[in-house]
């Protein structure tokens, strides 16, 4: 059980448990940096134009085809 939930799919990556943690934290604080960019840019249409986009292009692309 404990393998089941904390090992199995950081190991589909090819991480361990620490590394994957790290990993979705980094994930986590750009999703909410983005976030904070698209509220700014929703009061202040001039501000952050391509940042919101930018980084989850940047996020996709990491992700994308990742533990294939």
């Amino acid at each position: 059980m404990f393998a089941r939930v904390f090992l199995d799919h950081p190991a589909k990556v090819d991480e361990s448990f620490f590394e994957h943690m790290l990993f979705a934290l980094r994930f986590s604080a750009l999703l909410f940096a983005a976030a904070g960019a698209a509220l700014v840019h929703a009061l202040i249409p001039c501000l952050f134009e391509k940042t919101a986009s930018g980084i989850i292009a940047k996020l996709y692309a990491r992700t994308h085809n990742r533990g294939r």
